[in-house]
């Protein structure tokens, strides 16, 4: 009987914006491990990292799989011939390979999956790693994709969703996607809120569709294998799906904004979150974006609220002395802008009351005082009262203490949707039994 081993696969960045996808070549990966009978051990995993790396593919996503396999050098030969016919290097694609021959991942794996959520990863930083930890790789163009490789194999889930995409048939790649509009708005109905991000009511919007070359045709994510797969079953298109697969992921956790920035060495490109006080008031430009800035031990943040996440509506009502956290991205400076960050949540902690010096109302009849001239007081026009000094009124504030998100077309792949506030899925189990894999006959 041969010896069998535990095989951790990881890879990113085969894509570009002109075509392809990570997940389309898991999925090709899969449907060849399957034809070699090797065993699965988890979904495969399709993890997101820092949405704000400037060179990000588009969905920022890496995939890794877990197998017990007789012939690992053989699965790993021809899976670095996948990457290499599968990948669109002329298009800018710098794929990065990962193999990990070991039954447990040591936890240095998940800090650098965390590291990579939350800041740039030099590439010096990943040699390091590589050499440090054995690992098997490969690469083409500047291995950019070896980051999110790594990150994948280890990926520590503080909380996990899934998502099952499904794939368009050769002859139909460059069309149109034809959806019908109902049957999304029906499925996510149906569905909630075991399904989210699906279709956005607001803007009678499809959020499942791509809208590029690429080869998926469509994704539905939620909490579990059995609430995506009947999610996909109730989509209706204009053309089939060649197949489809499930994918353990990070997307919907709000991971990338789980740690504290540094507000005394804000690095660009970084994500996280703040909390301090408004120290200027909210000024809305041209556009229709929102600009403020908080303060955090005497140190004063920039932040841009941009007009399509429809966020801008609750900036605008901000006050000096608000207490507020964020989350959200620093972008780098320029000759023409100081360094910012983008908001991607609000969260409104504590509100300042809104006091505004107003003419005396008179107690007899109840009517605002008129002015009698110059330091001359104040007077009821129907009774002839008088007042001497203006007085302080509260005016109730349009804006509460809570969570505030973007519009749903507006959020990124890791945003929270609001129905997964206080949710966390940690129950890891694999049900290979479930139809997580399909391929059309």
């Amino acid at each position: 009987m041969k010896e069998t081993s535990i095989l951790h696969i990881g890879f990113d960045d085969t894509d570009s914006r002109k075509g392809m996808c990570t997940t389309f070549l898991a999925y090709k990966v899969v449907e060849y491990l399957k034809k070699e009978k090797v065993k699965f051990l988890d979904y495969p995993y399709l993890i997101r990292f820092n949405p704000n790396v400037p060179w990000k593919t588009r969905g920022n996503g890496a995939v890794a799989l877990k197998l017990q396999t007789t012939k690992p050098e053989l699965i790993k030969k021809n899976i670095v011939k996948y990457i290499q016919k599968y990948s669109a290097i002329r298009d800018g694609a710098n794929p990065g390979l990962v193999f990990y021959e070991h039954k447990d991942i040591p936890e240095n794996f998940a800090k650098f999956g965390t590291m990579a959520l939350h800041r740039l990863v030099s590439r010096k930083e990943v040699k390091k790693f590589i050499q440090d930890n054995g690992l098997e790789t490969y690469h083409l163009g500047n291995g950019q994709g070896l980051i999110g490789a790594i990150g994948a194999i280890g990926y520590g889930f503080r909380d996990h969703t899934f998502e099952l995409i499904s794939y368009r048939d050769k002859t139909n790649l460059g069309k149109k996607r034809e959806i019908f509009k109902d049957s999304v708005q029906k499925m996510q109905q149906i569905t909630f809120p075991k399904t989210f991000n699906s279709f956005d009511e607001s803007k009678n919007r499809i959020l499942i569709a791509p809208h590029g070359p690429d080869p998926v045709l469509f994704g539905v994510r939620g909490e579990d294998p059995d609430a995506v797969i009947r999610g996909a079953s109730l989509v209706k298109s204009k053309e089939k799906f060649c197949g489809y697969m499930v994918f353990r992921s990070n997307q919907g956790t709000g991971d990338h904004l789980q740690n504290e920035l540094d507000v005394e060495n804000l690095k660009p490109f970084s994500s996280g979150y703040v909390i301090g006080k408004i120290s200027t008031k909210p000024k809305t430009v041209l556009g229709g974006h929102v600009f403020f800035s908080i303060s955090k031990n005497k140190i004063t943040i920039k932040c841009a609220v941009y007009k399509p996440t429809r966020l801008a509506i609750v900036a605008e009502k901000l006050m000096e002395g608000d207490l507020i956290k964020i989350g959200g991205g620093i972008r780098k400076s320029s000759k023409k802008h100081k360094q910012v960050l983008n908001v991607e949540f609000l969260e409104v902690l504590d509100l300042q009351k809104h006091m505004i010096m107003t003419n005396p109302t008179c107690m007899k009849c109840n009517k605002r005082m008129k002015s009698k001239g110059k330091n001359q007081g104040y007077q009821c026009s129907k009774c002839g009262n008088t007042g001497l000094t203006k007085v302080q009124q509260e005016i109730p504030r349009q804006i509460r203490k809570q969570f505030y998100l973007p519009v749903v077309s507006a959020h990124r792949h890791l945003t929270r949707p609001m129905q997964r506030i206080g949710k966390i899925n940690t129950d890891m189990k694999f049900h290979n039994s479930k139809k997580w894999f399909s391929k059309a006959n």
